[in-house]
């Protein structure tokens, strides 16, 4: 499978899981790269599982599709990309296209997550100034998280 692997799963904060589901896909979309992390909502586990790669953010589905085959996961994230005031941007729309896209290709139900500041807290965790390895995986794993420890209430 093309990308990076990464370390085994970690555990997640367990305080406040969203068990509703069991496996779990996080993509952390961009022009370039799409970081993919899986978790389990059961469990509390995740990891950043590869990085893809896109043409002007458009990802090669093949490979998605095979990720989705092989992990069978029963919920989709995608990373919201929006600005630190609140507004939405081109990058905002593009990166809802690509979830829309997601559930329609696949029929999986794909929520969008709030993403800000998502790739900085990758790049502190794995104390990379500048790195080779792009920290777009990490990334969808900040982003899964997030999900996982949010109130079951949404």
């Amino acid at each position: 499978m093309p990308g990076h692997r990464h370390p085994p799963a970690v555990h997640c904060n367990r305080a406040r899981l969203n068990v509703a589901v069991g496996r779990v896909f996080a993509f952390d979309w961009g022009l370039k790269r799409i970081g993919v992390a899986v978790g389990n909502g059961v469990l509390g586990t995740c990891e950043p599982l590869c990085i893809l790669k896109a043409r002007d953010g458009v990802p090669n589905w093949e490979e998605i599709a095979k990720l989705l085959t092989e992990w069978q996961p029963e919920q989709i994230l995608v990373g919201d990309p929006i600005n630190m005031d609140g507004s939405e941007g081109d990058i905002t729309l593009r990166a809802r296209r690509f979830s829309r896209q997601l559930s329609g290709r696949f029929n999986l139900p794909v929520k969008l997550v709030d993403e800000r500041l998502s790739t900085r807290e990758a790049r502190l965790r794995r104390g990379d100034q500048g790195q080779q390895d792009p920290a777009d995986a990490h990334a969808a794993q900040v982003i899964l998280e997030s999900w996982l420890s949010e109130s079951t209430e949404d």
